[in-house]
This record gives structure tokens, sequence and C-alpha cells, in this order.
């Protein structure tokens, strides 16, 4: 996965709490586990007038004209800005990747579901954590800017605003920002130890030899 470290982008403002995962990404899509392709159909339900399935062209599809995803202003977003208990409802790991499909590396809210937490950053998004009054000044300053920008530097874990105007420290724990840092998934840090693995096998099979051998010659 990518590496995040000092990132600037625009925010996108989503003033919900408790958005769940089937608004996210809607159950019909979970037929695929390709990872990629999920961002058109990204709260498919409150962008398009019309039911998405998978595979639709959505290039030509009645858009809802006041979902925030569809406003000209926030075309190319990167920072999605939202309320409470974010990520909720089902498990669905496809729940990120439609997020990361989307172009959004970072996420700002109150609080998360965690198994949607844990998600993110095995998928190389990061979901950051404020105080309610830090993301109500956020939302204002958006609301007052109406194209909000901001500098989320994970090494010194700061969020700053483009006129500095808003700058804060966040939490991260340690392993979850190395591998961030890093670009390192579950089987990027498993190949980390890929020497080390290879020796194992190599001792295990002298000292086993028969689990390698031809099965074949076995049925015989």
């Amino acid at each position: 996965m990518d590496k995040i470290n000092l990132h600037e982008g625009l925010v996108i403002p989503l003033d919900r709490s408790n958005v769940d995962t089937d608004a996210i990404i809607p159950k019909q899509f979970l037929k695929s586990v390709k990872r990629t392709g999920f961002g058109p159909y990204m709260f498919d339900n409150w962008r398009y007038e019309d039911e998405g399935q998978p595979g639709m062209d959505c290039s030509n599809r009645p858009l809802r004209k006041d979902f925030v995803f569809n406003l000209p202003q926030y075309q190319g977003a990167s920072i999605l800005l939202t309320r409470a208990n974010f990520g909720c409802g089902s498990s669905r790991e496809h729940a990120p990747w439609a997020i990361l499909d989307s172009g959004i590396k970072i996420i700002i809210a109150t609080s998360y579901a965690d198994i949607f937490y844990n998600n993110c950053f095995k998928n190389g998004i990061l979901p950051i954590v404020l105080s309610e009054s830090e993301v109500d000044q956020l939302f204002d300053l958006e609301k007052a800017n109406q194209a909000l920008h901001l500098t989320v530097n994970l090494e010194n874990q700061t969020i700053t605003s483009k006129d500095a105007s808003f700058t804060t420290h966040f939490e991260v724990e340690a392993f979850r920002k190395y591998c961030l840092l890093n670009g390192l998934d579950d089987i990027g840090l498993t190949l980390l130890k890929a020497n080390e693995i290879k020796k194992f096998e190599e001792g295990y099979y002298k000292n086993f030899h028969w689990l390698n051998q031809d099965l074949s010659s076995l049925a015989k």
C-alpha cells in the first residue's frame, strides 16, 4: 500500500454522525473482492437517484445535486471531515476500499467504529480522532472558506490549515504509525521476515522431509 507521511489536501465535509458501512458501500457491491473499483459506488444511495449495481457505468447516472460528494467545489478532495461513530454497522472491508479508491487518504472524526478504524490502517487510510470542539472548528472554517486545505504531518502528528488559523496535535498508536509511514499492510509486514521464513522452512522440511514428499507416490 502507499505510504502516508506529509499530506496536503482539500477537505470535504460530511456533517453526519453514525454513518454506517452500508451507507458507505451498499451490500450489493460486496460480491466483488478485488479491492479496487469501488470508488464510484461510495455512498451510492446518497449519491445517485437510481440504485447502483456492480459493474454499472456511473458516468451517466442521475446525481443527487445536493449531496456533498457531487458538488463541484469538492472534486479532488482527499481529506474527509465527519462526525462521531463513523463506519459503524457491519464489518465489511469494502468500506475503506471504496473510500481509498475515491481518493480519500485521511479521515477526521470524533470517533469511529472499532472494526472500521482498524481496517483503515490496514488499507492505507489514516483515521484521525479529534475532540468535538476541534471538529466543530474545522466545520466552521470550511463553511467560511468553502475551500479548506489542511496539511497532515504523520511524522509529527500535526494538522495545520493552509492559512495557519488552525493547528493541532493528534494521537496515533506507534505501530500503526510505523506501518503507514512505511506503506506496510499485513502482507508487507510478513515479507519483511521473508529471509527468516525461508530459513525456517528449509530447516523444517529437512527435519520432516516426508512433508515435502510427492503426495502422488503415497496413493500407490
